[in-house]
């Protein structure tokens, strides 16, 4: 080759090599991209939130095929999944634990191999839907915030002006739902954190029923003689269904149902389509219904002006049996273990058999006992009497435990809670009593509480006064929940060696 000439070949050759090898390498990074977001793990949860000892259900899928994966509630080892030949598993059953505060917890799926991790939130939150809760006991068995050696640290957190006095809040995924007052005709959403107003839905008359709230939806009654139905995101009416009574009564929603009481000229009880508004079907009583029904294995307990207590057929309306007690009967019937407990103005507390409305028996107390509904918990039935004293009973015998007097008469109807009685008074106090002995652990001036009874979820207890004020109250916020809520970290967590597999894949 003459000097000063280009080897044109060796070139083309060096040239062509390179461009080869960037393609080879970006062909390598590509794959290697795309096969890391194909093999990057994911999970899902079924629900994302619950309260404590409620089960989930954990998906999961871009792991290792047959990968052994344990599966953590924070840092304790719930279940061992078995992957299928595509990486995935399907709901595997574990547990909230019973301690698990309140707030946002994780759950992590992580191969045994170390290979692969995911993490997902979970929501630990209670509720109080409706105002008997879904057990019909007032009993709220899922506290694990507020106890007997720490509620008398209990602090104001919160008030709103503008609740009604009568109705009791209902407590759903951190919001409150509870009715305005006289002037303001109102159905109110709060921020259950801070008592912020989300939203207000103005009806034609006094909101003295408590809410219900099922399926984003809420059901209460109003003096307009008409119940309602709300989306619970938004105030945006659905539809409503007028009674032609005041509607003093709380609905019940069960088995795509509303069951509410209405008063004079048409007192009895309503069954409404939950979805449309539609009567399903009506039973007239003989005067007002402003006591809330209890539904419970398909049939609808409710007390009545007429002095009688009711059970009728929850799909057709039927009348199963009646027991007459010797006053009206506006308490709320509870109804645990078989048993349907009630008050009545005749100032007895009853037990009756709730198969066959025979009595099982009954207690005198020194007045009557009106808007107190009875709760039960752990075979004790709570009670308020104006003779000014709160009652607990035995469930089987009817015997008296203990009472507790108050300074004036006991209109509220008491919640229990992690073995305390929550109840309020005329007096216009606050009371937190222990469960088993009657003790004041703890209570606050609030002003007159009549008709409306504390929620007490997720470590605070919601009340309003005759004041119209909505008042919340709680511990303060403690390192102890803020560790909680931590996510754990995947290095730290050690798997349960004792666990047999859940959803392996056949062979």
């Amino acid at each position: 080759m003459v000097a000063g000439e280009v080897n044109m070949t060796s070139v083309t050759v060096k040239t062509v090599s390179i461009r080869t090898a960037r393609q080879v390498w970006l062909g390598i990074a590509i794959f290697t991209l795309a096969g890391f977001c194909l093999g990057q793990p994911a999970v899902s949860l079924s629900p994302k939130s619950g309260p404590p000892t409620g089960e989930l259900r954990v998906s999961g899928s871009g792991f290792a095929p047959q990968a052994r994966i344990d599966i953590y509630f924070d840092a304790k080892d719930g279940a061992l999944a078995i992957a299928d030949s595509a990486g995935s598993f399907s709901q595997i059953a574990i547990a909230a634990p019973a301690s698990a505060l309140p707030g946002t917890h994780w759950v992590s799926a992580v191969e045994r191999s170390g290979h692969a991790a995911v993490q997902a939130k979970f929501l630990v939150s209670t509720s109080w839907p409706e105002f008997h809760r879904p057990n019909m006991e007032r009993l709220n068995s899922f506290e694990n915030v507020l106890n007997v050696s720490n509620v008398g640290s209990m602090g104001l957190k919160w008030t709103f002006a503008g609740a009604n006095v009568a109705s009791s809040p209902a407590v759903v995924t951190g919001v409150i739902y509870v009715g305005g007052g006289s002037t303001t005709h109102d159905l109110c959403a709060l921020n259950a954190s801070t008592g912020a107003l989300l939203w207000s839905y103005t009806t034609g008359g006094t909101v003295d029923s408590s809410p219900a709230v099922k399926n984003g939806v809420v059901y209460v009654g109003s003096d307009d003689g008409s119940v309602y139905a709300v989306n619970a995101s938004t105030g945006v009416k659905l539809w409503s269904y007028s009674t032609g009574g005041l509607v003093e009564s709380s609905p019940v929603v069960e088995g795509g149902a509303v069951y509410v009481g209405s008063d004079y000229p048409s007192g009895g009880v309503y069954a409404l389509n939950a979805s449309t508004g539609a009567l399903l079907w009506s039973y007239a009583t003989a005067n007002s219904v402003s006591s809330s029904p209890a539904v419970v294995k398909g049939v609808v307990y409710v007390g009545s002006f007429d002095s009688n207590v009711y059970a009728l057929n929850a799909s057709t309306g039927a009348l199963l049996w009646s027991y007459q007690t010797g006053g009206y009967v506006m308490s709320s019937p509870a109804v645990a273990n078989g048993v349907l407990y009630i008050g009545s103005n005749d100032r007895s507390v009853y037990a009756l058999n709730a198969s066959t409305g025979a009595l099982l028996w009954s207690y005198k107390t020194g007045g009557m006992i009106e808007s107190s509904s009875p709760a039960v918990a752990k075979g004790v039935v709570y009670v308020g009497s104006f003779d000014n004293n709160v009652y607990a009973l035995n469930a089987s015998t009817g015997t008296l435990m203990w009472s507790f007097p108050a300074p004036l008469y006991v209109d509220s109807s008491p919640a229990v809670a992690n073995g305390v009685v929550y109840v309020g008074s005329w007096a216009g106090n606050m009371y937190a009593l222990n469960a088993s002995t009657g003790a004041k652990l703890w209570n606050y001036g609030v002003g007159r509480i009549g008709g409306s009874s504390p929620a007490v979820v997720n470590g605070s207890v919601y009340v309003a006064s005759r004041r119209g004020v909505l008042y919340a109250f709680g511990l303060k916020h403690s390192r102890e929940r803020a560790e909680a809520s931590r996510r754990p970290d995947l290095k730290m967590l050690r798997p349960d060696f004792n666990l047999k597999a859940s959803g392996a894949p056949s062979p």
